[in-house]
């Protein structure tokens, strides 16, 4: 792998980490009052992913969607005011934290519902194709989800009509307080699965960038000469809680060792060791502070954005 995807790796996982530790650390001041869901822990899979999509391919995503939203290249001053519910976010303030789109860049939304994005994604492949488009259409979920009947309705229907879609599965191991062993059988593997329903798939270590970037290249090369399915399962681990900003480990329902284990493994830390050896410092901290720029940048304009008017609270509402 060249330097310049290296590079590209620590630049996204850092923003995405960042972003989301700020929206943490300013949300006990009350003034972002939807439900955040955060990715701590999980910015391997969409910092590799942002290093290879294109714009005009479509993504939807889930209630855990900032990361991906940022990763498509979202507008990220929009992303912030969307959270604090100001008139200047993504949604006009409408949405919150689960409800993010950005057109210009093909992010499609996300949605509180679980399994909710997916038939959307399946049917933006499906335009895609049917407007002989070159372009693909990602589908991010969450583990949760490949327990919903929709998600094999989906599945089928793609790999029936061969469409230009790329499933990328971030299986953190828990859906809010239950673990993956007390909703799904001992030994089933996700992606072997799906295998057996007829497309494609793999499974890859989901806090490895550079595991992450080779096995989301391959599989999105896959889609865009084939035009068919592929179902990438990426395990990966949040650091927090399900919903919200702190850690949740006095609930006892996550082992400590586990906690451990995935800390230890941390994707920051993995990129950290690799660029540290390849690139001047100077370099690199200049880049942390262009990131960490941006970021402030971006809260200062939500907080300075107004609030959407009363009168508008039923304009640009669809279902």
């Amino acid at each position: 792998m060249n330097n310049k995807i290296i590079l590209k790796l620590y630049e996204n996982i850092l923003k995405i980490r960042f972003t989301e530790e700020e929206i943490a650390k300013k949300y006990s001041e009350n003034e972002m009052r939807c439900p955040t869901h955060l990715s701590i822990g999980q910015e391997a899979v969409s910092a590799a992913y942002a290093a290879i999509v294109s714009k005009k391919d479509y993504a939807v995503s889930t209630h855990r969607g900032h990361a991906h939203y940022i990763a498509k290249g979202g507008n990220l001053k929009a992303l912030i005011a969307e959270i604090y519910g100001k008139k200047t976010g993504c949604s006009k303030g409408k949405g919150g934290s689960m409800h993010l789109i950005d057109l210009k860049v093909g992010f499609m939304g996300t949605s509180a519902i679980v399994g909710n994005s997916i038939p959307i994604g399946v049917g933006l492949g499906l335009s895609q194709k049917i407007q002989n488009q070159k372009n693909l259409s990602t589908i991010f979920i969450g583990e949760g989800a490949t327990e919903e009947g929709v998600f094999f309705e989906s599945v089928n229907f793609a790999i029936v009509k061969k469409l230009p879609i790329l499933f990328i599965c971030e299986n953190n191991l828990y859906s809010v307080y239950s673990s993956l062993k007390d909703r799904q059988p001992v030994d089933r593997k996700i992606y072997q699965m799906v295998k057996s329903l007829g497309a494609s798939s793999s499974i890859c270590n989901g806090n490895n960038p550079i595991e992450c970037y080779n096995s989301i290249n391959k599989a999105y090369r896959y889609v865009k000469s084939k035009s068919q399915p592929f179902f990438l399962e990426c395990k990966t681990y949040r650091f927090i809680e399900h919903c919200g900003p702190f850690n949740d480990d006095n609930l006892l329902y996550r082992p400590k060792k586990e906690i451990e284990h995935w800390k230890k493994n941390d994707p920051i830390i993995k990129i950290q060791k690799i660029v540290k050896k390849k690139f001047n410092i100077n370099k690199l901290e200049k880049i942390e502070k262009k990131i960490k720029k941006e970021i402030q940048e971006a809260f200062l304009f939500a907080k300075k954005s107004k609030y959407p008017a009363s009168r508008d609270a039923f304009k640009g509402n669809y279902a």
